[in-house]
C-alpha cells in the first residue's frame, strides 16, 4: 500500500488511494482532475523516501468533487469587567477532492 505526505494551503496530509480530503480552496472546476506535486513524503511496503523538501518526479493525481464552506467557526473576545464582548463567526472555502493515483 502506497502512502504519502502532500504540502497544500500551508498544510501537510497524509494520503492513500481511495480517501477523500478536504483542503483549501483550489480553483478547479468540479469533475475535473488536478496534480499535487509537492510531495514530502512517500512510503510503499517497506520502502521510504524522503524529499528534500520535496520528491522529484512523484505525484498525486486527485478529481475534485465539489467546493464548499466549511463549518462555522466562532471567535469570542472577552474583557472581564469591562462589559467587553465580540462575537464573530467565519466559514472557511474549502475543496473536497478523492485521491485517485500516486505515482
Amino acid at each position: 500500500m502506497k502512502i504519502a505526505v502532500i504540502e497544500t494551503g500551508g498544510k501537510q496530509y497524509k494520503i492513500i488511494v481511495g480517501q477523500k480530503l478536504k483542503v483549501e480552496k483550489l480553483d478547479q472546476e468540479i469533475g475535473t482532475e488536478f496534480v499535487f506535486d509537492k510531495v514530502l513524503l512517500l512510503s510503499e511496503d517497506d520502502k521510504v523516501e524522503v524529499g528534500c523538501p520535496y520528491l522529484k518526479n512523484t505525484k498525486v493525481k486527485v478529481m475534485i468533487i465539489k467546493n464548499k464552506k466549511d463549518t462555522k467557526k466562532i471567535v469570542f473576545k472577552y474583557h472581564a469587567k469591562s462589559r467587553y464582548r465580540k462575537k464573530k463567526g467565519h466559514r472557511q472555502q474549502i475543496t473536497e477532492v478523492e485521491i485517485l493515483d500516486i505515482k
